[in-house]
């Protein structure tokens, strides 16, 4: 059996409403929280980055593993906003949890599914038997251009997870992988912002890879979406998730848990890792989840975990994610949430 041995969220407690950026650009808000299915999103705080926030997952997800983290041999971190460019994040973040020196450490990169991508890599470790236990962690601050409608979306949280052969409490029963080279959303080098292809995104995109992994993987599983307790998907906002998992045979019913949009807005690669782990707070044993990941580029990591009956012993070790979610909330103006994003620049 190889899995999920430990795992942990973090999301920031700062916090803008999407009414409040439609106030600054006179949108409508009503055309834009009907649109999106959003009312706010998370901001990292001014001490807040990518590797804080990785950080803070993995001491959630160490203390569900219940391991020693010198017995961790690979950490992988997948975001689109690491903060250094040519430094790595994981190399603080193994100094911080006292892993390594003996430690494989790298940071992957594809748009919102670097997540699910050093999962993947993390997890493939652990079953060829490379060695005993490898973390994957997806983390974000994400950037949206001032008067974009990424602006209301792009926002930060991440999620970590342990893979290993012992007290695994999510067996991972398949894996699938889609990718195709779709350039529906971009940065360039010395780019402050991301663009995006508009409503390019959409069906060439995200459904097209979203769907494709997905079929595929239930073929291979030969298993169907009623045979799932839980499904999640990538949630660049909160219409595209509901629309896939239908088309996927999947009930809202079972989608509620992970579809983590209308409180948080979206992590990017931390999306469907992050509302993974809010299924693992309140899964049973023999409960499978289905999961699969989207990545502007583009692509789709697909999962499908079976719970064992460990799952009940580790959910209370750490802080949940709906309780993050749901917990301490500081509500910025716009003013405010530009000086914490340093969107305000001066030329020399």
């Amino acid at each position: 059996m190889v899995g999920i041995v430990g795992y942990g969220a973090y999301v920031p407690a700062f916090r803008i409403k999407a009414s409040t950026i439609a106030d600054q650009w006179g949108d409508d808000i009503v055309a834009i929280e009907r649109g999106l299915l959003m009312k706010e999103k998370t901001v990292p705080g001014k001490d807040e980055d990518t590797i804080t926030i990785s950080v803070a997952a993995a001491k959630n997800a160490v203390k569900r593993a219940g391991i020693d983290p010198q017995k961790i041999g690979a950490v992988y971190i997948g975001s689109e906003s690491h903060p250094y460019a040519v430094k790595p994040s994981g190399t603080v973040l193994i100094d911080a949890l006292g892993i390594g020196p003996d430690v494989h450490v790298a940071d992957f990169e594809f748009a919102c599914k670097a997540g699910s991508e050093a999962m993947f890599v993390a997890y493939s470790h652990v079953k060829s038997g490379n060695m005993d236990y490898a973390m994957g962690i997806g983390s974000d601050t994400s950037q949206g251009a001032p008067g974009d409608a990424l602006e209301y979306s792009a926002s930060a949280g991440g999620a970590a997870f342990i893979f290993g052969k012992d007290n695994v409490i999510a067996e991972v029963l398949h894996t699938h992988s889609f990718t195709t080279d779709t350039a529906d959303f971009w940065r360039r080098e010395y780019q402050h912002y991301p663009r995006h292809g508009g409503r390019f995104t959409g069906e060439p995109a995200y459904f097209k890879h979203l769907l494709g992994c997905g079929k595929l993987l239930l073929e291979k599983s030969k298993m169907k979406a009623s045979d799932f307790a839980y499904a999640v998907f990538h949630m660049p906002n909160g219409k595209f998730p509901l629309k896939g998992g239908e088309i996927l045979g999947f009930k809202k019913e079972q989608m509620e848990q992970g579809w983590l949009v209308n409180i948080m807005g979206n992590t990017y690669s931390g999306s469907s890792p992050t509302g993974l782990t809010a299924i693992l707070d309140v899964a049973k044993p023999g409960d499978k989840i289905f999961m699969v990941s989207f990545g502007s580029g583009a692509g789709s990591d697909g999962f499908i975990f079976k719970a064992t009956p460990r799952i009940t012993q580790v959910q209370n070790k750490a802080p949940k994610t709906r309780d993050m979610l749901n917990g301490k909330k500081i509500y910025l103006d716009y003013g405010k949430y530009a000086a914490f994003r340093r969107k305000i620049k001066f030329l020399e």
